[in-house]
């Protein structure tokens, strides 16, 4: 058979030789490196017998493929461990994560941070012993008898849950076995750096009504100094924790007594988002958008009919009885947009129409999975729904496109991933629109000169779409963006507009949403900044402070200057030192201090500071106005010609 290293050599190599053998006789050399390979697309293990041509690709730990392999790996590494020092304890499920891994363990106890040194301590000893990592495969009805023979019952359940005449995979290493579809690393000895980070419960299979389980999370890599940094970085993003900062500077809180995954907005994290929504509102306003406002409540039978009823029934609140009909919380804002544009007759002229809302949703998502503000039950959407003509996509995407890019490049992101999904094997919609459309979104997305990877039948049931990631200052990656094509919705709501040959016609809908929801974004905003939020953002501006009781007229009065200049003040008057104002200062992540002693009064200056610890030096006040004008103008004047002029920012905003 006819073997061809990607990107390499080729040549025969007799049938049924394992893929390591194919490897190492086209002249590449298996170190510890080489973790599995891709063959003809499919990730397989390295010891898979080869039939018939191939084309192979050795994966390592910087292809993702490879990582996943490493980290799962490591989880049945971290479970042998688990299995030697807890027989009792039995297995779950153990997947890889992005940067780790996790195993959900049935024990009578949780885990204790004793424990877990113990489990780690094994889990290296059983890296050292460079155990062999075995691929076997059993019937059905073997498997299930081995599993239960062990004692295993969770692992019978999830088999006895396979389909008839199905092969079931398991992998050995020492005395260990495990139920798993792999790939595997050919061996333990091929995991160089591990280390386990915490415990949690977990309920088996995510539901409430099942079992608690013990879930301790880890992660790996190849070498000690590559884990090093990593779990600098995972200090750091505790560190920059929303929850952890939110609270250190009075953004927002959670109550028990409110609920779980429902936000109060305190002061300043109010004023944050008030100048989130003035900016999106403006700038919406200017990209010609139409601003709408939508009831938090529907009859019922709003949501049967644009279908969330059947597709969506799980994640929506239940249903509130009013004079005799059933009403809904809203998980949704596009069937009142679809209302608003069904209100009356339309024209081929009038489109396309763009709606814009930040309305508020409410979905029930379970308390396990809730997560600060990244995962909430109550959040305001920034969506907007565009009704257009068929051949009028590509410019709708395109515009939209741009001004994402604009609006995630002013709050300060600069590094996107831009995902295109195509038509999925259940969908709705004629092969005519779904090529249309298809079409559509990749020309835009070409125009723009971005790379994009094509996520093939990932699209929603009702059109293609684009999915754009930005990357935080931690080089996490975040959904927020989304743009989608709809044919579902014009259908089952009947839509129409008068063509040009006077005949009714579908129109288009394209959903997107730009920062996602208000809370998750305001969320990533505040672990992207460690709360230290750029000039415009910033709740308070500045804060002025006294040396002593003699400047306090004078503080005032610089504070009311600054005021009326429409930036937003604080003052400190305590009688305290001026070293520990200021550190006060910069532990609220306030941008600026201006510092008064006598000095200053008599010069009617201020001492300038940067909340870095940078001295600006003495200004005038109307100096600092000019400096803080200049501050907050420069978070926009990268894409100023591209939104067609100038922005105006009343209040600064």
């Amino acid at each position: 058979m006819k073997i061809t290293i990607k990107d390499g050599p080729s040549g025969e190599v007799e049938e049924g030789r394992s893929v390591a053998d194919a490897l190492q006789a086209l002249g590449v050399s298996l170190g510890l490196d080489i973790l599995a390979a891709r063959v003809n697309g499919r990730v397989v293990d390295l010891s898979m017998p080869l039939h018939g041509d191939a084309v192979v690709e050795p994966l390592r730990f910087d292809s993702p493929e490879g990582r996943e392999v490493y980290r799962h790996s490591s989880t049945h590494i971290m479970a042998q461990a688990v299995k030697e020092l807890f027989p009792s304890a039995q297995l779950t499920i153990g997947p890889a994560l992005e940067d780790g891994f996790y195993y959900d363990f049935a024990y009578e106890r949780p885990f204790t941070p004793e424990d877990l040194e113990k489990i780690e301590e094994r889990a290296r000893d059983i890296l050292a012993r460079n155990l062999t990592i075995r691929r076997h495969e059993l019937s059905k009805e073997e498997a299930i008898e081995f599993f239960k023979s062990r004692g295993e019952q969770y692992k019978v359940e999830l088999i006895e849950g396979f389909p008839e005449g199905e092969r079931v995979s398991i992998y050995s290493q020492g005395d260990f076995v495990d139920l798993c579809r792999g790939p595997h690393v050919p061996s333990t000895g091929h995991v160089g750096a591990l280390k386990l980070l915490s415990t949690a419960g977990a309920y088996w299979r995510g539901d409430e009504r099942n079992p608690l389980l013990q879930r301790i999370y880890g992660t790996s890599f190849p070498t000690q100094a590559e884990l090093e940094q990593h779990l600098a970085r995972l200090e750091e993003i505790k560190r920059r924790d929303h929850r952890k900062v939110g609270k250190d500077l009075d953004l927002i809180s959670f109550h028990d007594e409110i609920g779980p995954g429902l936000v109060l907005w305190h002061p300043k994290g109010a004023m944050v988002r008030l100048l989130i929504e003035n900016f999106w509102r403006e700038q919406h306003l200017n990209a010609g958008y139409e601003l709408v406002y939508s009831p938090h409540v529907a009859r019922l039978d709003l949501w049967k009919t644009s279908g969330h009823l059947d597709f969506y029934r799980e994640n929506m609140f239940a249903p509130m009885q009013v004079e005799g009909s059933d009403y809904q919380l809203k998980p949704m804002n596009c069937p009142y947009h679809i209302m608003i544009y069904k209100s009356r007759l339309r024209s081929y002229r009038d489109l396309p129409l763009r709606y814009g809302e930040l309305g508020t949703v409410y979905r029930y998502e379970r308390t396990g999975v809730l997560h600060g503000l990244l995962r909430v039950r109550g959040f305001t959407q920034d969506d907007a729904h565009i009704f257009c003509l068929p051949d009028q996509i590509e410019e709708e995407v395109s515009h939209v496109l741009d001004f994402t890019f604009f609006i995630l490049r002013t709050f300060g992101f600069t590094d996107f991933e831009v995902f295109l999904s195509t038509r999925p094997q259940e969908s709705v919609g004629s092969d005519e629109h779904w090529e249309q459309a298809t079409n559509s979104l990749e020309a835009a997305i070409k125009k723009r000169g971005v790379t994009y990877y094509v996520d093939h039948g990932g699209g929603a049931f009702y059109g293609p779409k684009i999915d754009i990631k930005i990357k935080d200052a931690l080089g996490r990656s975040w959904q927020c963006s989304t743009i989608q094509i709809d044919f579902n919705n014009p259908q089952r709501f009947q839509l129409h507009y008068t063509g040009e040959d006077g005949k009714a016609h579908q129109p288009i809908m394209i959903h997107r949403a730009l920062l996602g929801s208000i809370e998750r974004f305001f969320g990533i905003l505040i672990e992207h900044y460690g709360g230290a939020f750029p000039t415009w953002l910033a709740p308070v501006q500045v804060r002025v402070m006294n040396i002593t009781d003699r400047q306090r007229d004078y503080v005032t009065s610089v504070a009311a200057d600054l005021k009326t200049a429409g930036f937003r003040i604080e003052t400190d008057l305590r009688n305290e030192k001026i070293g520990f104002k200021i550190r006060e200062a910069e532990k609220a992540k306030v941008p600026f201090m201006l510092v008064a002693g006598d000095r200053e009064v008599q010069g009617k200056t201020v001492s300038v500071r940067r909340r870095n610890g940078t001295n600006v030096g003495n200004l005038t006040v109307s100096e600092v106005i000019n400096l803080l004008r200049t501050e907050v103008a420069q978070a926009y004047q990268p894409d100023l010609s591209r939104q067609g002029g100038g922005l105006s920012f009343p209040n600064c905003v």
